[in-house]
């Protein structure tokens, strides 16, 4: 290894670069996942270089004094199977401390992770494509509005469906720009919510969480009525949420890329089934 090899945080252009490589690995970034990303914990995103030019990234998101989200595990092209990505690894996972640790990981790292510690929790499937079918708004007794700031009751259904509290990430989230967030009540109760962004490549819906397939169909509706007739559309549902892989399939999306949500530590009790589109497969 050569000693002039050094990590650190990264700097927001150093962030953007990071974004870059995620787009060329094909991983489809949003237009404002940097800025969104590093408000949830700007010391959180790791890079190693060498000689002054950074050849490795990583992300080691902390949430809370439980759990962190491990993601943008990149070494540039030319400069792989040195051990710069490891050393890297090891830097930016002592951020982490004694954390619980998730991560999604791509199909030829998974078996990496397991080495490192990392158990299986189950798969989620990235589905893609120009929707072929919109489904149908609202069933009655639904109100579905849109909202740019987390109310209590939205918190706390992201909370049983996420490891920890992301009052910061949520508040970055809906309010960039040219993200769109509904909000679904039913009887004064929020029963679900899902934001929509713009991609490198068309869309993305993430988070999409709801108490049904019913509920998650009705903002759907609201969310793809700005999406113009050709453009892709990606959602990525965890597998063993068969609703929700009945409702992408519905769409006439079909199955692109997948990960493995994996844990170093023990897995978070979470309700997987009202997630019907994982947030990030870079942040959780």
């Amino acid at each position: 290894m050569d000693q002039t090899y050094t990590q650190r945080v990264m700097t927001a252009a150093d962030r953007d670069l990071m974004i870059d490589w995620a787009a060329a690995e094909g991983w489809n970034p949003g237009a404002q996942d940097a800025e969104c990303f590093a408000q949830a914990d700007p010391r959180g995103f790791w890079g190693g270089w060498l000689d002054g030019q950074m050849v490795a990234s990583i992300s080691v998101v902390n949430y809370d004094p439980g759990f962190a989200f491990l993601g943008f595990y990149i070494v540039a092209p030319d400069w792989r199977g040195r051990g710069f990505g490891l050393k890297l690894w090891q830097r930016a996972l002592d951020h982490a401390g004694r954390r619980v640790v998730g991560l999604d990981g791509v199909v030829d790292q998974q078996d990496n992770y397991l080495a490192s510690g990392f158990e299986l929790a189950y798969r989620n499937i990235r589905y893609g494509g120009v929707p072929a079918v919109l489904p149908v708004a609202a069933a009655a007794g639904l109100e579905l509005h849109y909202v740019d700031i987390p109310d209590a009751q939205l918190e706390a259904l992201d909370r049983s469906v996420f490891p920890a509290a992301r009052r910061l990430f949520w508040q970055g989230w809906m309010q960039a720009t040219a993200h769109v967030t509904v909000q679904a009540v039913q009887a004064g109760d929020t029963i679900g919510f899902g934001t929509i962004r713009p991609c490198r490549e068309g869309y993305k819906i993430g988070p999409l969480v709801a108490h049904s397939q019913q509920v998650a169909e009705a903002i759907l509706a609201w969310l793809l009525q700005g999406v113009g007739p050709q453009d892709q559309v990606f959602l990525d549902v965890p597998e063993p949420n068969i609703a929700g892989n009945n409702v992408a399939q519905s769409l006439g999306l079909r199955p692109v890329f997948e990960t493995a949500r994996m844990f170093r530590g023990p897995a978070p009790n979470i309700d997987v089934n009202k997630v019907f589109g994982v947030t990030s497969f870079e942040l959780g």
